[in-house]
């Protein structure tokens, strides 16, 4: 399955020329208008990495970078600035901000596309020597918690769904292995996958149901009726 990128640039001509590279370098490609559209499709398609101009209208690329940073779902994710603005201060800017590569323009889309690479390479290698870490703080707590809730499985399971929630056959299957205590890795031994995607999986379940961790997303699950 070809990498999900995330694109966010106002400037239409550049956008489309970058997407059209990019999609022709084997990559899927969804694109954003503004910072405001790029939170959208962040939170609907947990891409595998986000490229993000800099000068953009109401809010820039250095705000739209703070906002990825201060959530735990989008902490770690790889962003690449691609901007006009070539100064050594900006770069240091962008660096302090979080940004993990800073590519003026104009640029050569092979190196786009090396950088893209490099990151993607760099981020699969430090999920695979995490391993068994948690993908959130207090796993194990956590864990424990679950398991408690199943012996109340029978006092909170609601007979049929209260509420109406579209998962994906595959997100349904991944909130019911997280229903029954396992983690990622587990998981994606079970489902066949990687502890990556089980991760994006994870995090569109926390969006899908408003919770912000593994106890609060099972407790609504069986409270709930989405899992059994």
């Amino acid at each position: 399955m070809a990498e999900r990128l995330l694109l966010v640039d106002d400037e239409p001509g550049l956008r489309e020329a970058v997407q059209a590279y990019l999609e022709d370098s084997g990559f899927t490609v969804d694109v954003a208008a503004n910072a405001q559209e790029g939170w959208q499709r962040l939170e609907e398609l947990s891409p595998g990495l986000v490229i993000t101009d800099i000068m953009m209208p109401q809010v820039d690329g250095y705000q739209f970078l703070a906002q990825m940073r201060q959530d735990l779902r989008f902490r770690n994710l790889p962003v690449i600035f691609l901007t006009a603005r070539g100064m050594t201060s900006d770069r240091i800017q962008g660096y302090q901000a979080g940004v993990d590569a800073y590519l003026p323009k104009p640029f050569d889309p092979d190196e786009l596309v090396a950088i893209v690479e490099n990151l993607l390479e760099r981020r699969a290698a430090n999920a695979a020597s995490e391993g068994d870490k948690p993908d959130i703080t207090d796993l194990a707590s956590q864990i424990a918690e679950i398991k408690s809730l199943l012996t109340k499985r029978g006092a909170l399971l609601q007979a049929s769904p209260t509420v109406k929630i579209d998962l994906t056959p595959r997100e349904q299957s991944v909130l019911n292995l997280v229903a029954n205590g396992l983690m990622n890795k587990e998981i994606a031994r079970q489902l066949d996958t990687s502890v990556r995607n089980v991760e994006k999986y994870v995090s569109r379940l926390f969006s899908k149901t408003g919770t912000n961790s593994r106890t609060e997303l099972v407790r609504y699950a069986l409270e709930n009726g989405l899992t059994s």
